[in-house]
């Protein structure tokens, strides 16, 4: 003979059942929210957020006449996007501080012609590489700003960015560094000419086109100092892995595809930075 379940046995089982069911999606719903990767993210508010500095020309900077943000990497990124089906966030903020986003997620990636060196590569992940450049010296015209070779650095006051490579190598020779707050190419150029400076280490192409840009300022690329052969990428935060390798799967059909190449003609007055350089050093 069947027991009939009594009203208060029904609902006190059927609550039972209610909590188990909840607890099984809460469960699942945690479980979703822990195993969500920085792509899922990405993917689902379909924007990729992107630090650069805006001042850093032919890189990142304003175009004159329109105030757009335009540069050599800011559009690698814009094309990168469209491939992967995202849209773009700049937020443009010093060096220092686009590393620091990066790190803590403020940002999914840096670009800004960051080199890759193996001290940051501790604690980020490079994309595929595709700018390949070394560095030079920006100093006064009449003199060099007493600098023939690097061990000249010694006491000098050398320009740049606090954590930058350049200004790395600049305290190893023992300058003294003067940093900006994401200053313009024109305040770090200016400065050397009027002497509050002596010298700005960087890039070959980055330096060559911002003296093009001021031909008033009476100052020059060194015409002996070539050091640091280098290879430039995007930066992204480690354990980030999807989103690392859909951004290198969408570089690497740019730089085969000759997309990278043509920006660099457009931005590097004609040079192909994708290419890597030997230099005696």
């Amino acid at each position: 003979m069947n027991k009939i379940m009594t009203p208060k046995f029904s609902v006190a089982a059927l609550t039972a059942a209610a909590a188990l069911t909840l607890s099984a999606c809460g469960s699942d719903s945690e479980e979703t929210a822990d195993t969500a990767s920085a792509w899922d993210e990405i993917q689902e508010q379909g924007t990729l957020t992107v630090a650069t500095s805006g001042t850093l020309y032919p890189t990142s900077y304003r175009e004159e006449g329109t105030d757009a943000l335009t540069g050599f990497e800011v559009e690698v990124v814009r094309e990168m996007a469209e491939r992967l089906e995202l849209d773009v966030e700049f937020s443009e903020m010093g060096f220092d501080e686009m590393m620091t986003s990066v790190q803590t997620g403020q940002v999914d990636i840096a670009a800004n012609d960051i080199e890759i060196n193996e001290d940051r590569k501790e604690k980020f992940v490079f994309s595929t590489p595709f700018k390949y450049s070394y560095g030079t010296a920006i100093v006064r015209e009449g003199d060099l700003s007493g600098i023939e070779t690097l061990e000249d650095l010694e006491g000098k006051k050398a320009a740049g960015a606090s954590t930058s490579v350049y200004m790395e190598t600049a305290r190893s020779y023992g300058a003294e560094e003067v940093t900006y707050d994401n200053a313009t190419n024109e305040t770090y150029l200016r400065d050397v000419a009027i002497g509050r400076t002596d010298v700005i280490l960087n890039d070959y192409y980055l330096q060559t086109l911002a003296i093009e840009a001021f031909p008033e300022l009476d100052i020059v690329i060194h015409p002996t100092i070539k050091y640091r052969p280098s290879e430039g990428g995007m930066v992204m935060n480690k354990g980030n892995d999807e989103l690392v390798e859909n951004v290198n799967k969408a570089i690497d059909e740019m730089l085969e595809d000759g997309t990278i190449a043509e920006l660099s003609a457009e931005f590097f007055d004609g040079a192909d930075v994708t290419q890597p350089i030997d230099i005696e050093e």
